[in-house]
């Protein structure tokens, strides 16, 4: 009998490097995974929200490419981290806020990851009911959203145990399948788009356009930058020797593509404001069942396979990087036992969410929380990456996860309180300026005349105090590759050596 095709073979690395003989993937395949998870129906959903907020379609399109250009910008470098250091990014974290400071990392990509679960499992289902309520006459029953719910769940699950080798297969079949259906969607909504659609929003006010457009590209933004803490699940398998340029332009086109969904969610919603408004209501807006009222027949099975093939990539790139990073924070463990587990419970959230209590509208407000918390890590991490001119110490990574103590990257018993002033700081200040209307305005929500400022304002914060810090209180010159650092100086401290649990604690620095 002849070896088992990789893709069916269940992984079983963890957070540890990848050994170099099993680094074989390609910046095309980072391209497959990132866009795959992205190539959803539940990014449609969002490309549908500048019509939601009563922009024009032109409007709406330059709110989309803004958001879009700036998100992917800003979370492309965060692919280099696995590539370099063969591991995931909250161990590749370690560097820069320290040895038990990279469970801020573990921790922001286990919300993040159980979020996004939810949300694709939400979506895909609701669509998938809807369409089989229109096409067999299935009714729209509590019932009849558990079967839908637990079958795409369990599906996810599946293929998250076996790991990255199949979820590169799948999103290889996906990425060709779900945007040829979106490309399909031009002739089905092609006779009923208007690009001269106006828009809601009162010609005279100024401030409530702005407002709405700021907010409309932020959420966008929001949509790239959900992968921050993921990239280096997938971008470690590409070899250490690959050019650094070549892994980051993947990252990158990757998010770009994304123009793709977003855009049939805009033109879709344009199509609805005019031919079913009352489904885009202010008070209970309802897109999904807005593009089935609108949508001719046999685009039914499309829909329903854009829903169920999209889906399946946002749900197994979100839960296989929350297996694979709750394997790091509790390194008992294995990838696959800490895979059943965290899915085990993203699933009964998911049900007690939907039908125990009111959570399907809020998860999108505690989606919009954590991007705005991730984002001052990532600036931390890209910073920390340019100025240690990209040298680190895969071996010092991996004091966590082994539990030892000691080596380049302890600082003070285990922080670097640098990094962590800098993420604490930005992003408890960019928490009080949130201002999600009708679900969550922060206390100085208000101050920027309506306009929810909390993720630029987060990322600003985050560049500016970690860079200062840097200068004021220079990190040890261990830290740093043979060519010392870049922009900030570094001091004369030694590095203490890397020892075992039951060893004294290194002095610390």
């Amino acid at each position: 009998m002849g070896e088992t095709p990789a893709f069916k073979r269940v992984e079983t690395n963890g957070v540890e490097r990848i050994p170099d003989a099993e680094r074989t993937a390609r910046p095309v395949d980072l391209f497959r995974l990132s866009f795959g998870g992205a190539n959803t129906f539940s990014t449609a959903v969002l490309g549908a929200f500048p019509i939601l907020f009563g922009l024009s379609f032109w409007q709406g399109l330059a709110a989309t490419a803004l958001g879009l250009v700036a998100g992917a910008l800003v979370l492309c470098p965060m692919a280099v981290f696995g590539t370099v250091n063969g591991t995931n990014n909250a161990v590749s974290s370690s560097a820069h806020l320290g040895v038990h400071g990279r469970v801020v990392g573990s921790f922001l990509s286990l919300l993040t990851a159980v979020t996004f679960f939810a949300i694709s499992v939400w979506s895909s289902g609701d669509a998938l009911v809807g369409t089989a309520a229109r096409v067999l006459a299935v009714p729209e029953a509590p019932a009849s959203f558990a079967v839908a719910y637990a079958i795409f769940a369990v599906l996810v699950l599946v293929v998250c145990i076996y790991g990255f080798r199949i979820m590169l297969w799948v999103n290889k079949i996906a990425v060709v399948a779900a945007t040829a259906l979106f490309v399909l969607g031009a002739v089905a909504f092609g006779g009923g788009f208007d690009p001269s659609y106006p828009g809601t929003l009162p010609a005279s006010d100024a401030p409530l356009f702005w407002s709405s457009f700021i907010g409309a590209a932020l959420i966008v933004l929001a949509n790239p930058m959900s992968f921050g803490a993921f990239l280096g699940d997938w971008s470690r398998y590409i070899p250490s020797t690959t050019p650094r340029g070549r892994v980051v332009a993947a990252a990158l086109l990757a998010q770009l593509a994304t123009i793709v969904p977003f855009g049939f969610g805009l033109v879709t919603a344009t199509v609805i404001a005019g031919a079913a408004p009352e489904y885009l209501a202010a008070e209970a807006p309802n897109y999904v069942g807005g593009l089935l009222a609108v949508s001719p027949g046999w685009y039914f099975g499309p829909l329903c396979l854009i829903a169920l093939i999209g889906g399946l990539s946002t749900g197994t790139t979100a839960l296989y990087g929350t297996g694979l990073d709750f394997s790091s924070v509790f390194p008992r463990f294995s990838r696959v036992r800490a895979t059943v587990l965290v899915g085990v419970l993203a699933i009964a959230l998911i049900f007690v969410g939907r039908f125990g209590f009111n959570l399907v509208q809020s998860i999108s407000t505690f989606a919009a929380l954590i991007v705005t918390c991730t984002g001052p890590w990532m600036v931390v991490m890209i910073l920390g990456y340019l100025t240690r001119r990209g040298w680190y110490d895969p071996d010092a990574l991996q004091v966590f996860n082994r539990r030892q103590r000691g080596g380049r990257y302890w600082f003070d018993r285990g922080w670097n309180w640098r990094g962590m002033a800098a993420w604490l700081v930005s992003a408890g200040v960019a928490l009080l300026f949130v201002n999600i209307p009708g679900q969550l305005v922060g206390p100085l929500g208000d101050l920027a005349g309506g306009v929810d400022v909390s993720l630029p304002l987060s990322l600003v914060l985050a560049a500016v105090g970690y860079l200062g810090l840097l200068r004021a209180f220079p990190e040890p010159r261990g830290v740093f590759g043979p060519d010392g650092p870049r922009w900030v100086p570094c001091a004369d401290t030694p590095v203490p050596p890397i020892t075992s649990d039951s060893e004294p604690a290194p002095a610390a620095r």
